[in-house]
């Protein structure tokens, strides 16, 4: 089973660092917070969990293995 990614809009402060960690995953929106670029969170990146880790606020919530 893939992994399934999700982000809480309420806490993400823009701070990139998911995008940095995991560009194939996780992009920024016009307003500099994060989001997922289209199959991103299926797309089974090895960076993904340490995408997560990387987010000082943790707004990234990884599922599944």
């Amino acid at each position: 089973m893939s992994p399934g990614v999700s982000i809480d809009k309420d806490v993400c402060i823009g701070a990139g660092q998911c995008a940095l960690t995991a560009p194939g995953v996780f992009t920024q929106d016009d307003d500099g917070f994060s989001e997922l670029l289209p199959g991103g969170g299926r797309a089974g990146d090895p960076m993904l969990r340490e995408a997560a880790r990387a987010c000082p606020v943790a707004a990234i919530t990884v599922s599944g293995s």
